[in-house]
């Protein structure tokens, strides 16, 4: 068993209701390493449940062998919220319906936040400065009264997080390939992490213009390191957001096979101990995220692929035409084309779409000049 199981109850958003999460705790608290795991923060993408579910396995054994050497923090899932959204059947557990918005934006600013009150405690230790951060964002979050239900649970998760060495946030897209999320001060430091899993693409933004879980843990530290330069301030929190491929993705051995490779990246990290295997040959370079192409669509129809996954395609080609049943066939068809060169990283699976809707992600190598405006992630 875990060293302890948490239940963590939400702000009660109306009578008769309640939620919690449920937070499961390996190794000794405070000890370093400290790795923080959760799924499911876009409730509706649920890969990440599955794999966790057989990393608590792993973990759990290596508990009973006393090799945890740090502590692990695993969130099964971390949006109760999402999770029992529904409408009509079908799972919406990527906003709050409440209006809160995307579960996955507009998270806070902690390097803004304890900016001032570390300023005067800063010194020439960088360990020291690192323990003057983590305790000054702890005492931040501590402070907040939660407002909403949804602002309890951002509050809960940051607790969690915020004096980690290590941030997993377990995602996935519609139809993709295993990529990875991370600001460019942790690559290549997070290059076994991305040969474990076998990513097919690093996507590297020092802010996406998202504001999203994992930049709430990685950006501070790069933040602070610039707006003290006399002091030295490391980039102390590894955050990325791990895309487990597509939402469909979902069965035992996919999941079993992804928990190991966490595993091994745990053990690589020193809160596991033991010696993992070398890891896998990497299968793509890191690449700035504003040379990745995010293609819309222009009108509303139906959606015929030109393209597969994992196909390389160059700046031009056509990835999807767009069809309009009502008219001629002659006239039916728009074409949407790529700017950028390089891998089809995901498609959209629903074939009907609406204007502005994202169909697909070509990851390129060269910045493209229409990504450099707005932000990057799609919302």
């Amino acid at each position: 068993m875990p060293a302890r199981c948490d239940r963590l109850p939400l702000l009660t958003a109306s009578p008769g209701t309640a939620r919690e999460l449920v937070v499961h705790r390996f190794g000794r608290a405070g000890a370093r390493p400290k790795v923080y795991l959760q799924a499911a923060l876009h409730a509706d993408e649920t890969p990440g449940l599955l794999v966790l579910h057989h990393l608590y396995g792993l973990l759990e054994e290596a508990e009973r062998r006393g090799t945890i050497a740090g502590e692990v923090v695993l969130v099964p899932y971390a949006n109760p919220i999402g999770l029992a959204q529904f409408s009509n059947g079908d799972h919406a557990g990527r906003y709050e319906q409440g209006g809160g918005g995307n579960f996955n934006r507009n998270w806070p600013d902690l390097a803004a936040a304890v900016a001032e009150a570390v300023a005067e405690r800063l010194t020439d230790d960088a360990a020291g400065n690192v323990a003057v951060i983590r305790r000054a964002m702890l005492d931040h979050l501590a402070a907040q009264q939660p407002a909403s239900e949804l602002h309890s649970l951002r509050l809960a998760l940051s607790d969690l997080a915020a004096d980690a060495d290590v941030v997993l946030d377990l995602h996935c897209d519609d139809q993709a390939l295993m990529h990875l999320f991370l600001i460019p001060a942790h690559w290549p430091q997070a290059a076994d992490l991305a040969a474990d899993l076998g990513c097919r693409a690093v996507l590297l933004a020092e802010d996406s213009g998202g504001s999203s879980f994992d930049e709430t843990f990685s950006t501070p530290w790069t933040r602070l390191a610039e707006r003290f330069p006399q002091h030295p301030i490391p980039a102390a929190c590894l955050a990325g957001t791990v895309e487990l491929r597509g939402r469909s993705d979902v069965d035992d051995e996919t999941a079993r096979t992804d928990a190991q490779a966490l595993f091994h990246s745990l053990q690589r990290f020193g809160a596991v101990a033991g010696s993992p295997p070398a890891p896998p040959a990497a299968r793509c370079e890191a690449t700035r995220l504003d040379a990745t192409d995010t293609l819309r669509s222009p009108l509303a129809g139906v959606v015929a692929y030109a393209v597969e996954l994992g196909q390389e395609v160059k700046a031009g080609d056509t990835i999807a035409w767009i069809v309009d049943p009502t008219r001629p066939p002659e006239s039916a068809r728009s074409a949407v084309v790529t700017q950028a060169s390089g891998l089809v990283l995901s498609l959209r699976s629903h074939r009907y779409v609406r204007p502005g809707m994202v169909l697909a992600k070509v990851v390129g190598k060269e910045p493209l000049a229409h990504r450099q405006e707005g932000p990057l992630l799609e919302d």
